[in-house]
This record gives structure tokens, C-alpha cells and sequence, in this order.
């Protein structure tokens, strides 16, 4: 159940990301409501890193949280925000993945 909680603050830190871009693209009011996004996710996924670190090793669980949210939050560049999808940011990518993988597998 920690490890489905630590995914999910995971992708909560790509949500706060993704929010981020998304308020640099807009003016106004709505801006301001992408922001309040920001914040929610931001504490959804803190709070969640929290919990979870009472029970994993906080090395491992820092690592897999911030792979998830680099990993996630480059895809979602590439896909929602037209970042280029190079050879070598590809290759690295699945590097990352393949890397938080054996964290979890060499954990308890």
C-alpha cells in the first residue's frame, strides 16, 4: 500500500509541475486558478511523502518520488507543452525508469 501511495504522490508532483507550465502559458484569472493547482497538488503530494517515509527508507522513497515526477513531468513536456522528444532525452528517460525499478526491487 506504501509504494501505490509513494506513485501517487509521484504523480501529484507531476500534476504541480504541469501546473506550473500551464500558468506561465495563461493571463488573469485564470493563472491564478492553475497557482491554486499548483498549491493543492504540492500538498496532496508532500503530505503523502510524509506518510510514506514513517514506513520506507527515506533514501528510496525520495528517489523513486523524484524519478517519478522527472520522469512524468518530461513526458508531459513532450507531450502537452511540445518539448522536443530527442534520441538522448528518450535514452535517459528510460534510464531513470529502469533505475527506480531496481530501487524498488533492492528495498523492503
Amino acid at each position: 500500500m506504501n509504494w501505490i501511495l509513494l506513485i501517487i504522490a509521484g504523480l501529484f508532483e507531476v500534476a504541480f509541475a504541469a501546473c506550473l507550465g500551464k500558468a506561465k502559458e495563461t493571463t488573469g484569472a485564470e493563472t491564478i486558478y492553475w497557482y491554486m493547482g499548483f498549491l493543492v497538488c504540492l500538498a496532496i503530494s508532500m503530505a503523502l511523502l510524509v506518510r510514506v517515509t514513517q514506513v520506507l527508507p527515506i533514501g528510496t522513497a525520495y528517489a523513486v518520488w523524484t524519478g517519478i515526477g522527472a520522469v512524468g513531468t518530461v513526458l508531459v513536456g513532450i507531450i502537452f507543452f511540445r518539448e522536443p522528444a530527442t534520441f538522448w532525452r528518450l535514452f535517459f528517460i528510460t534510464t531513470l525508469i529502469a533505475s527506480i525499478i531496481g530501487l524498488k526491487f533492492v528495498s523492503g
